[in-house]
């Protein structure tokens, strides 16, 4: 009878979904109700059949700890995703491209430091951030450093790939106007690498939010999400948890969702925002 339930009510709202799916005018809701599916279906399932809060709270409790605790998750949403994540996004994004072009100027570079890189990226972040908690301390800086390697090397093979992306007759163009290297690489090769760009950009969105939280667990002052996180699961306090992953959640869906905006007014041109 409960397994009954749940799956009229999942039927129903499907094809609820898939009607609002067929128009244009209704589209947009489509995700909204999607996600209050999976909302609804997650709250009858732990209620119908008694599942214990400590292996899954109920949205309804985890939204009633959401509203409670609003100046706590503001406090290490802060310390989190503005000063850690927020400000090593920044200065790993922005040293992979200046990096980048650099590469683009000189082959040996390119064969020296692209394999170095790469090693940084493999380095498991587990064994890397404890050792930038004690070089940096127990502040926001760690948890910067730790999101600045982690965003660096994606970022950084994203844009040198699409500075090569222009091809060899729009290069002779530009010689043919006697631009400099500079000029091309302003009017040319950098509006070409936007798409790639931008890719990289969006792929740092989510490491940052991980490299931040995750290099809480290794260190933080009192406040912070990893903190927060690590504390309310040692006190079986899940509600906490999942309101914790929450703000995680809608950070990252943010952030990436203005990268992709600011990406939408940028590249226009490229066949990829047409249609």
């Amino acid at each position: 009878m409960k397994i009954a339930i749940i799956l009229l009510v999942w039927i129903g709202l499907w094809w609820l979904n898939t009607r609002l799916a067929r128009s244009t005018k209704t589209a947009w809701f489509v995700p909204i109700l999607f996600g209050i599916t999976l909302l609804l279906l997650w709250e009858l399932t732990v209620r119908l059949f008694g599942v214990s809060p400590v292996i899954l709270p109920p949205p309804t409790d985890i939204a009633l700890t959401f509203a409670s605790e609003i100046p706590t998750l503001w406090e290490d949403f802060v310390q989190t995703i503005i000063k850690g994540a927020f400000s090593g996004y920044i200065i790993g994004c922005g040293a992979a491209f200046v990096t980048a072009i650099i590469i683009d100027r000189s082959p040996f570079l390119q064969r020296g430091l692209l394999p170095i890189g790469n090693f940084v990226a493999a380095l498991p972040i587990v064994g890397v951030a404890p050792i930038l908690v004690m070089w940096f301390g127990f502040d926001w800086q760690s948890k910067a450093a730790v999101v600045v390697i982690m965003v660096f090397f994606p970022m950084l093979v994203n844009t040198v790939a699409g500075l090569q992306a222009s091809d060899n007759m729009q290069r002779d163009l530009m010689r043919t106007y006697n631009a400099s290297y500079v000029q091309t690489l302003a009017k040319l090769r950098i509006p070409t690498a936007m798409p790639f760009i931008f890719n990289g950009l969006k792929i740092a969105t989510t490491l940052a939010l991980i490299g931040a939280i995750v290099a809480e667990f290794f260190g933080s002052p009192i406040k912070g999400m990893g903190f927060r996180i690590s504390t309310e699961v040692g006190r079986l306090n899940l509600d906490m948890v999942w309101a914790e992953i929450t703000v995680a959640a809608i950070a990252g869906s943010a952030l990436y969702g203005l990268v992709s905006y600011i990406e939408q007014r940028v590249t226009f041109w490229h066949p990829s925002q047409r249609g």
